[in-house]
């Protein structure tokens, strides 16, 4: 079985946590801020990952071959 995560990732994360922020991140540290609200530190980015992931992973989600090959390049 292939997982493909449609959710999962450092952009989600910070949509949920500060929704419509301006930021960069570079090897794990926000390096650019434009929002009044206080950055998410690096843990809160990755326990909300982490919560992304295991929604994810609770969902049987049942690709095309077609859509498999797509997405990661592999026939299955």
């Amino acid at each position: 079985m292939v997982k493909i995560y449609q959710l999962y990732g450092i952009e989600t994360a910070m949509q949920m946590l500060r929704p419509n922020a301006r930021w960069e991140i570079t090897n794990s540290v926000i390096t650019k801020w434009e929002d009044y609200r206080e950055k998410p530190t690096w843990e809160e980015i990755q326990a909300t990952m982490d919560k992304i992931k295991a929604f994810e992973d609770s969902i049987d989600t049942v690709w095309t071959p077609a859509q498999i090959k797509e997405y990661t390049g592999q026939e299955k």
